[in-house]
């Protein structure tokens, strides 16, 4: 654990402040838990639209995922830090939407092709 929190702190050496690097890395670590979490919940909650299943799963995901990572990095909480964190999950959400779906018909098409 150690090790793994040195890695962060010295990936993110930017200053206690949200980089884009740490951005990304949040949306790109929250898009594939908040998507795996939305293909799981959709076999359980057929009824349920998938956008609206994404949705909370993105809130959920996007929200403490990113007040987890400021926590354990140590981003300092002001404006700008809120505003990128209610923006992260709106990317999530975007994200989590589009990715799983389009990975799926990629790996299909590819198996369609031998």
């Amino acid at each position: 654990m150690k090790i793994l929190l040195g890695y962060l702190q010295q990936l993110f050496r930017g200053g206690n402040v949200m980089t884009i690097t740490m951005f990304l890395s949040i949306f790109t670590i929250g898009s594939i838990v908040s998507s795996l979490l939305t293909e799981t919940l959709k076999k359980a909650f057929i009824n349920i639209s998938t956008n609206i299943i994404a949705l909370a799963n993105a809130i959920i995901v996007g929200l403490f995922g990113t007040a987890f990572a400021y926590i354990i990095i140590g981003v300092v909480w002001n404006i700008q830090s809120v505003v990128c964190l209610l923006m992260m999950i709106g990317c999530v959400w975007i994200g989590s939407m589009v990715g799983y779906d389009k990975v799926l018909q990629t790996i299909m098409q590819i198996k369609n092709l031998k």
